[in-house]
């Protein structure tokens, strides 16, 4: 919009009259200001005030006209009003006094009037007093009775309530009454009752987390206990379950399956039993400390506090429960406690965050469960390894299941405990292989290792119920009579049975499949039998009071043992319901086992045998220099055939019921007995041969040569029957041969065939007959023989010197071919 200057001086170059006319316009109107239209007056043009000022006193000039002409017309009215007013003067003062002299009599009448209602008004004031105060008062009460009644919360220790009843103070009552002093009173001794209510209560809860520490175990007793009623219930409620449908199944006890519905029953007893006992964690502990310390400090908007300090002591309470006892595992108690306050522990942690709201959070639960898990491993792995005996390891084992099946109910992961529970496993294997290592040796120890006497058919009986023992033709046999094997064999198959019960005792619970239970108890079962047990025989087969009758017997044993693996596997097989002909399962190496041992058994025969006969051959007193031998043979010779005769005939009458046992006997005998004859043979050689041996004579070579007679004629008795022709004397052939090239003194043919495939004395070794002959040649000077040979025919002399330079060329050209 242009402003009233800018309107005035574009009217001044349009129209200058007529825009003066406009200007004073403007000034009449008196709404805008005049301070513009006359600057624009005096602004615009030269000299154009002047003719303004001009029109300005035109325009007084016509106003005054027009202000002459009004008075003019109106004065003759004026007049006549001055003239009435004059008249009414008088009448006006008469009125002035009547209205005075009645105002005066009318103030004397109401005094009276005036005092009384001076006196009502009083009333009334005090009467609407009263009326205020009873007002206030009845608004001030509920206010003190709401005071008086938070009073009453805080000493009967109501505390929620009260900060319940301070809210309703603050937002309902005290607003009412705020201008009141006592209001401000009660209004600045609020927060010190809060404060009051918060260290009550968190002392309360410091006291009930001292108290839950404490009862921990007997909390988490309790939910193990019912944990293990239960799953005892259902376990065998599936018992029954599988014997309704006709399933065959081993039961830990070994109870017969007939036996079932007893046990059933007896379980449902003691259900109904316990029924009445079942407590719950609200039993035994008082929560409220919590409850109210969260309500109140929920109330108090300061709830982050209130977790963030319950977490805080739990995590430090939970560190305290998770650090186990030094000789924790000396004992199943120990390991009792330990289990028991930390499900204690967690299953509160549980009911908490079930009956709160953000407490505790499932995060926060499965976060400190994790950290607890990782630790609990961490201990019963390191305790554990300190466990040699396999009942505590195994009572061990219970407790971890019961501990992980509770836990479990509560909604927490527990795999790695059953993880855990394989690697425990394998060190119970470990201390029922020890176990049985003992129970073994004991059962060798007690044994007399001869063939087991039966006098009755019921002492046959008992033994072919404990031990799988099937001989067609001994049963035909009349009483009394023997079994082949000793007394450690039924011994040593019922101790291997018990310890796949054993072993089996802990893989139950362990949430495996039956064939992973088949797989372990095969593999525990194997190694029994190729570690401790195959340790056992040989440390047995070793021991030095064991001799060839023992051992012979050791090895009928082992054939029976052999013999009943199919039977333990037979036994794996009814208790798992796993058939040996599944692709993975696992075979027993008993055959191995038992094989190496006799096989062990054998060498042991031959190495006592041969040593039996070094005793013998040490006790050889030849008189090297005898001129005439003694015609007999030497009395250690004839003792030594003579127990080896006994011998052999030991092994010729074992109990031969089957073919495997003559075969198996058999055998033995006959490599034992050409074992023997063949370190007999090297042994008289090496006699003959000592570098110590310096002079022998012709007499000693013929009593020598008697010597060896029986020894051959030892091996052509047939000691142990099963030899073809002459087999068992060719183990003497070498001194045979040899001594036949001495006592004929046939060296022109020994040398002259030396080398060829039919030579008479093929088996003599040149170095072998110049050893012998240089040891004769040293003695030609005492003995008579050559003596008189050198007096009478020197040219034999000369020959002894030719045979003597020829064995060595000979010795000297096999030195250089090799």
């Amino acid at each position: 919009m242009m402003s009233a200057a800018g309107k005035s001086g574009a009217m001044l170059e349009e129209d200058p009259d007529q825009t003066y006319e406009n200007v004073l316009a403007e000034i009449q109107s008196f709404e805008l200001p005049i301070e513009a239209t006359l600057r624009s007056v005096y602004d615009d043009q030269p000299n154009a005030h002047k003719k303004f000022m001009e029109k300005l006193d035109a325009c007084i000039r016509n106003h005054d006209k027009e202000i002459e002409k009004m008075c003019n017309f109106h004065h003759q009215g004026f007049v006549d009003a001055i003239t009435e007013l004059l008249k009414v003067r008088t009448d006006a003062e008469k009125l002035k006094v009547q209205v005075t002299d009645t105002n005066r009599r009318f103030q004397d009448a109401g005094k009276e009037v005036i005092v009384q209602t001076e006196d009502i008004i009083r009333c009334r004031i005090q009467q609407r007093n009263i009326t205020t105060v009873v007002e206030k008062l009845q608004l001030c009460l509920p206010v003190l009775e709401m005071y008086s009644k938070l009073k009453e919360q805080m000493s009967t220790k109501r505390y929620y309530s009260a900060l319940k009843t301070m809210e309703q103070l603050e937002n309902v009552y005290f607003p009412r009454v705020s201008q009141y002093r006592f209001c401000q009173l009660m209004i600045e001794n609020l927060p010190k009752l809060r404060e009051d209510i918060k260290e009550i209560s968190m002392s309360d809860l410091k006291d009930f987390l001292e108290s839950i520490r404490k009862h921990s175990d007997k909390i988490g007793e309790t939910a193990m206990k019912q944990a293990q009623q239960q799953k005892i219930f259902t376990v065998t409620l599936q018992k029954q379950n599988n014997v309704k449908f006709g399933k065959t199944m081993y039961i830990n006890d070994r109870i017969p399956e007939e036996r079932n519905e007893i046990v059933l029953k007896h379980a449902f007893e003691e259900e109904d039993e316990n029924e009445e006992e079942v407590l719950t964690v609200q039993d035994l502990v008082d929560f409220s400390p919590v409850y109210q310390c969260l309500h109140i400090y929920s109330v108090l908007g300061d709830e982050e506090t209130f977790e963030n300090y319950y977490r805080k002591q739990r995590k430090k309470q939970a560190r305290l429960v998770l650090q186990p006892q030094s000789n924790m595992h000396e004992t199943v108690d120990g390991y009792r406690r330990y289990f028991t306050q930390i499900v204690g522990f967690f299953v509160v942690e549980d009911h908490i965050l079930h009956v709160t709201q953000g407490l505790v959070t499932r995060a926060y639960t499965d976060e400190l469960w994790n950290m607890a898990l990782s630790k609990i491993i961490a201990v019963l792995r390191a305790h554990s390894s300190y466990c040699t005996d396999p009942d505590l390891v195994l009572e061990l084992k219970n407790l971890i299941v019961i501990f992980a099946d509770t836990l479990q109910g509560y909604g927490f992961p527990v795999n790695r405990l059953f993880d855990l529970l394989f690697e425990i496993r394998d060190q119970y294997n470990e201390t029922l292989l020890k176990k049985w290592a003992g129970v073994f040796r004991d059962i060798f120890e007690e044994d007399n290792y001869s063939p087991i006497p039966i006098v009755s058919e019921e002492e046959y009986r008992a033994i072919i119920s404990k031990f799988p023992f099937q001989d067609p033709d001994l049963e035909k046999q009349p009483f009394p009579k023997k079994l082949p094997m000793s007394q450690s064999v039924p011994h040593i198959y019922i101790q291997v049975k018990e310890f796949i019960y054993a072993s089996l005792k802990f893989s139950e619970s362990l949430h495996r499949s039956s064939t992973e239970i088949d797989d372990m108890l095969r593999k525990s079962t194997n190694l029994l039998l190729t570690r401790t047990l195959s340790s056992c025989l040989l440390n047995l087969i070793k021991k030095p009071h064991i001799g060839l009758t023992e051992l012979v017997q050791i090895i009928i044993n082992t054939t029976h043992l052999e013999q009943a693996c199919k039977y333990l596997e037979d036994f794996i097989t009814n208790i798992t319901n796993i058939s040996q002909e599944t692709v993975h399962t696992t075979r027993l190496y008993g055959l191995s086992t038992f094989k190496d041992a006799r096989h062990a058994a054998e060498g042991e025969i031959y190495t006592k045998l041969n040593q039996k006969i070094d005793e013998f051959v040490q006790l050889a007193d030849y008189d090297w220099t005898m001129s005439e031998p003694d015609g007999r043979a030497s009395g250690y010779l004839m003792d030594l055939i003579n127990f080896l005769r006994s011998i052999f005939q030991v092994f010729t009458h074992l109990p031969t019921n089957s073919s495997d046992h003559a075969a198996m006997s058999g055998k033995v005998a006959q490599t034992a007995c050409m074992s023997a004859c063949q370190h007999l043979s090297t042994s008289l050689m090496q006699m003959l041969l000592d570098s110590e041996l310096k002079q022998i004579s012709m007499g000693a070579v013929q009593q020598f040569n008697l010597d060896v007679i029986q020894c051959e004629l030892f091996a052509s008795s047939e000691p142990v029957p099963g030899f073809q022709g002459d087999t068992l004397q060719l183990a003497f052939i070498d001194l045979r041969q040899l001594l036949d090239l001495f006592m004929v003194w046939d060296w022109s043919t020994y040398l002259a065939d030396y080398g060829q495939p039919a030579s008479k004395y093929l088996r003599v070794n040149p170095n072998t007959a110049l050893t012998l002959l240089e040891k004769m040649k040293d003695t030609s000077k005492k003995n008579n023989i050559f003596a008189q040979f050198r007096k009478n025919d020197r040219d034999k002399q000369k020959l002894i010197e030719t045979v003597v330079k020829q064995l060595r060329s000979l010795v000297n050209g096999m030195s250089q071919h090799t």
